[in-house]
C-alpha cells in the first residue's frame, strides 16, 4: 500500500485519477480536543480491485500541499464519491473553501435506494460487497506516526469497498429514475451555510424551557461569546462551558466574579480569567438588551389547530406510500410535519421536491377530500372519491 507524502506524488496520482469516471474518498481526523477537525489522513482510490489504484495521503507530512487534490475536486468530469460526507466536506471547506464537484454520497444514495435511514458503511459492505469489515482500528489516534499496516489496511478499506458500493447504487438509481432525489439532498451538503456557524445564531441550538425574551437575550449573548471564543482558540465549545451551565447562567444572571463562584455547573476554569470576563460581559449585554432587540423564537407551530383524525390518516398514508417506494418514513416527514400539514401549513419539506413525488401530492389530495384510504388484506390502498 502506498502512502503519499510529497506534493509531486500527490499530483501524479490525481492526474491519473482524473482519467477515470470517479474516485472514492474518505478522511480520518481528530476533533475531541479542537473546535475544527484536525485532518490526519486522506484515503483515495479510482476504479480497480483490492488495494490496486488506492493510496493514503498524509496531510501531516512536511511540505505537502493538498492543492492537486483540490484541483481534482474542481474537475467536473470526475465524480467524487464519499460515504456520509458531511464532516469530510466541512474539513475541505474550512481548509480551502472548496467542495468536491460533482459529489456522490453513498449514505444518501442508499437511503433513496431503500437501505433505511443513515445506513452505516459497514452495513453496505456486508449487503452489497458481501464481505466482512475489520473495525479493530476504529479508535486509532490518526495523528500518531508511524501508522501500522493494520491501521493502513483499515483506512484503505473505507475507499476500496466504496467503489463497488458506488457502482451498485449508481446503477440502481439510474434504473429507478431517482438520481435527482440524491442530487436534491446533496444541495444541503454543498451549501457553505451548512458549515459557516455564525456566533450570533448559536443560541438557536441551545434547548431551553422558556421563551422569555429577556432570558433568551442572555442565552443568545452567552452562546455567541462561547462560539466566538471556541472558534478563535480552536477548542470544543463544551470546553468553554456546557449547555446546562449556559442555561444556569442565563437564569441566575451573575454580575460579578464572586457570583460565578456560586454556579453549580460552570467548569472551574471558566470562573476566572478571560472566560469569566466574557461570561459577565455577555450576561450584561443580555440584561441591557432593548425590548425591540430581544430574540423572537419561532412559535408558529405551537398555536396550530391540528385536526387529530386527519393527522392519523396522514400517518397511515405515509406508511403505505413509503413501504411502496422502499424508503424510510422518517426521511419523508416526522410527526411534527404531519401535524403541521393536518393543521393547514403547506411550507413543509414533505410537500416539496422528491418527497412530494412519494407522499406530498397524495397527502394534499387527502387533506382536500379527493381521496380516501381503504384496507385490503395487509395493505392500505388509495381510493378515489
Amino acid at each position: 500500500m502506498k502512502t503519499l507524502t510529497t506534493t509531486q506524488d500527490l499530483e501524479a496520482f490525481c492526474l491519473e485519477a482524473a482519467k477515470h469516471p470517479y474516485v472514492t474518498l474518505d478522511t480520518e481526523f481528530l476533533r475531541e480536543r479542537t473546535y475544527y477537525s484536525k485532518l490526519c489522513l486522506i484515503q483515495m482510490a479510482y476504479p480497480g480491485e483490492g488495494n490496486e489504484n488506492a493510496v493514503l495521503i498524509d496531510p501531516l507530512a512536511d511540505g505537502l500541499s493538498l492543492e492537486p487534490m483540490y484541483d481534482l475536486f474542481r474537475n467536473e468530469s470526475v465524480v467524487k464519491v464519499f460515504h456520509a460526507a458531511r464532516q469530510d466536506l466541512e474539513i475541505f471547506w474550512v481548509d480551502a473553501g472548496v467542495f468536491p464537484t460533482p459529489l456522490f454520497d453513498t449514505q444518501v444514495a442508499a437511503m433513496v435506494c431503500g437501505f433505511g435511514e443513515q445506513v452505516g458503511y459497514e452495513t453496505l459492505v456486508k449487503k452489497i460487497v458481501r464481505q466482512p469489515l475489520d473495525k479493530t482500528s476504529r479508535f486509532t489516534d490518526w495523528s500518531r506516526r508511524p501508522l501500522t499496516d493494520a491501521q493502513k489496511n483499515y483506512a484503505l478499506a473505507d475507499v476500496t469497498h466504496l467503489r463497488r458500493i458506488y457502482e451498485f447504487l449508481a446503477a440502481d438509481l439510474e434504473k429507478s429514475g431517482r438520481s435527482h432525489w440524491v442530487a436534491e439532498e446533496l444541495k444541503v451538503l454543498t451549501n457553505p451555510g451548512t458549515y459557516d456557524i455564525q456566533p450570533e445564531e448559536a443560541w438557536r441550538r441551545v434547548k431551553t424551557r422558556t421563551n422569555s425574551g429577556r432570558f433568551l437575550a442572555v442565552v443568545r449573548e452567552l452562546a455567541a461569546f462561547r462560539e466566538a471564543h471556541a472558534q478563535t482558540n480552536n477548542v470544543p465549545r463544551n470546553r468553554v462551558f456546557k449547555d446546562d451551565a449556559l442555561v444556569e447562567l442565563a437564569s441566575t444572571k451573575p454580575a460579578t466574579q464572586s457570583d460565578l463562584g456560586g454556579s453549580r455547573l460552570l467548569l472551574r476554569e471558566a470562573r476566572k480569567g478571560i472566560i469569566a470576563e466574557g461570561i459577565l460581559a455577555a450576561v450584561k449585554r443580555g440584561v441591557d438588551c432593548t425590548p425591540e432587540n430581544l430574540p423572537k423564537p419561532d412559535t408558529s407551530r405551537e398555536k396550530l389547530q391540528v385536526n387529530p383524525a386527519l393527522a392519523d390518516l396522514l400517518r397511515v398514508l405515509l406508511k403505505a406510500k413509503t413501504e411502496h417506494a422502499g424508503v424510510a418514513a422518517k426521511l419523508i416527514a416526522n410527526s411534527a410535519d404531519l401535524d403541521a400539514i393536518a393543521a393547514g401549513l403547506r411550507d413543509v419539506q414533505a410537500l416539496s421536491g422528491w418527497r412530494r413525488e412519494v407522499f406530498g401530492n397524495e397527502a394534499l389530495r387527502l387533506c382536500n377530500g379527493e381521496i380516501a384510504l381503504a384496507a385490503k388484506g395487509q395493505t392500505v390502498r388509495v381510493v378515489e372519491l
